[in-house]
């Protein structure tokens, strides 16, 4: 009988080979399909909502946020592609925390990225509600009653336009992956050339004169605006939740992770500074579809206002379908390890997808869009992907050294001094998030870990195997040297 310390660290093997990767999935994802997955999930946050949040807090400097930002996720982006082309699964970085640091660590990590898709799918569809309403003033002068299109704790009742879009979302996932792929990736090129006019029109307004006061609340505000931003990178951790749709996983998961930080730190940081220099950082509080109201600002007419946000309103569609996509298929993962009901792990003979999982999953953040404001909801999410890129560089380190052989289809550079950075930048940013945020972060942690202790202990699919194979070297229970299962 193992004890409890062993049943808490049992550790699930790693696959060695891409047969030993069992799906009930359909392998339907390649390169520029999984690159669109993790930049359709990022940008669309940062940009077309957080800017009227992240601005008042540091200032001009906010550029200096976003590269912060970005340097950090970028750290932690090489730590994904070493661990994303080492045990191409599904899961994310709670595959890689079971794989290394054992089941209950897992379970810490499964309450980070529950929190972080789940919030971060929320808070993209209620910014997408302040896009439909500037378009359909632009286009017909009438707007969405504040009481339907605003949280109560903004004066409103429910954020409906936030529950529609995540019910097309629900809609559109349930049919298939492969056609959800598709619109993914038609949105995601809409988006980026979206940006790239608002980029083109906003240097038109250039004004040097609103760098002035370049840093109003020093390198706390930079550091506090970084924290604000990082939710938007939630799209590099939706990349290494694909692991069982994604063709030769070993090697597309690592590209695809690389060529989509380049892509979004790219543009945030282009799309950052055109709307800085057209707009005193003073007027961005409280400014509700900011970028196009810039524009219009900028050439005195609703036209460019109106382009940006109708292709807001289309093209933001494709982070909240990736962050209801991501939470399900790691649900679909835990749950086929034991760790949640198999009502998640159900797959539809027609469809092949988790149905019954997505539409649970597209129910409760509708609830959290519906009625939670948004400068809450970026928070708990940054911390819920913070928190997951720790453990994620804290894997690397483990495995180099617990599986110096296991082939990888990318290795870190500067290794361990990459990881560690990675691990110290996410502390960094967490340190500075409000007091509130991180409470209610440790309850839900609790709360996961709680439901770990009821159900998961005694249902895990991996203590059972170990239970079935009669007693084992207790220290090693759950993998061999090889990481083979005994």
């Amino acid at each position: 009988m193992p004890t409890l310390r062993q049943q808490l660290f049992r550790i699930k093997p790693v696959p060695r080979q891409k047969e030993d990767v069992e799906t009930d999935l359909k392998r339907t994802i390649g390169l520029f399909s999984l690159t669109m997955v993790g930049v359709g999930s990022t940008i669309g946050t940062g940009i077309f909502f957080i800017l009227s949040e992240s601005v008042p807090v540091a200032g001009p400097a906010v550029i200096w946020s976003f590269v912060i930002a970005g340097a950090v996720a970028g750290l932690a982006v090489i730590c994904y592609a070493e661990l994303a082309g080492s045990v191409p699964v599904s899961g994310s970085s709670y595959s890689y925390a079971y794989a290394t640091l054992g089941e209950l660590p897992a379970m810490g990590v499964a309450a980070c990225l529950l929190l972080e898709y789940g919030v971060a799918g929320a808070a993209v569809a209620v910014g997408w509600s302040q896009y439909v309403n500037q378009l359909l003033f632009n286009l017909f002068g009438f707007e969405i009653p504040h009481a339907l299109a605003y949280a109560p704790e903004e004066g409103g009742i429910v954020n409906l336009p936030a529950i529609l879009l995540l019910a097309m979302c629900c809609f559109l996932l349930v049919r298939g992956t492969g056609e959800s792929i598709v619109v993914n990736a038609i949105m995601v090129c809409l988006k980026v050339g979206v940006l790239i006019f608002f980029v083109c029109v906003g240097v038109t307004g250039w004004d040097s004169n609103n760098f002035a006061d370049f840093a109003p609340f020093g390198i706390s505000g930079v550091v506090a605006g970084s924290g604000l931003i990082f939710f938007s990178y939630v799209g590099m951790d939706a990349v290494a939740t694909a692991g069982d749709e994604t063709k030769n996983p070993k090697k597309t998961m690592p590209r695809a992770l690389i060529a989509a930080l380049i892509i979004v730190t790219s543009v945030y940081v282009l799309v950052a500074v055109a709307a800085l220099s057209a707009q005193p950082w003073e007027e961005f509080e409280g400014q509700t579809a900011g970028l196009s109201a810039i524009l219009e600002n900028i050439v005195g007419s609703q036209w460019p206002g109106t382009v940006v946000a109708a292709g807001a309103v289309i093209s933001i569609f494709s982070v909240t379908l990736v962050s209801i996509y991501g939470q399900s298929r790691i649900l679909f993962t835990m749950a086929g390890d034991g760790m949640m009901p198999k009502l998640f792990r159900e797959v539809n003979p027609r469809t092949l997808t988790p149905v019954k999982g997505t539409i649970v999953v597209s129910a409760v953040i509708a609830i959290l869009a519906g009625f939670i404001p948004l400068n809450f909801l970026a928070e708990m999410t940054s911390i819920g992907t913070l928190v997951a890129f720790v453990v994620v560089s804290l894997a690397v380190i483990i495995l180099r050294v617990r599986e110096p052989n296991l082939e990888r289809g990318f290795k870190v550079p500067f290794y361990p001094v990459l990881p560690v950075l990675s691990i110290v930048g996410c502390f960094w940013i967490i340190s500075s998030l409000q007091i509130i945020t991180i409470v209610v972060f440790i309850i839900w942690t609790a709360f996961i870990l709680g439901l770990y202790f009821i159900f998961g202990r005694k249902s895990s699919v991996l203590g059972n195997q170990l239970a079935e194979a009669g007693p084992t070297n207790p220290e090693s229970a759950g993998t061999d040297s090889t990481g083979g299962a005994k």
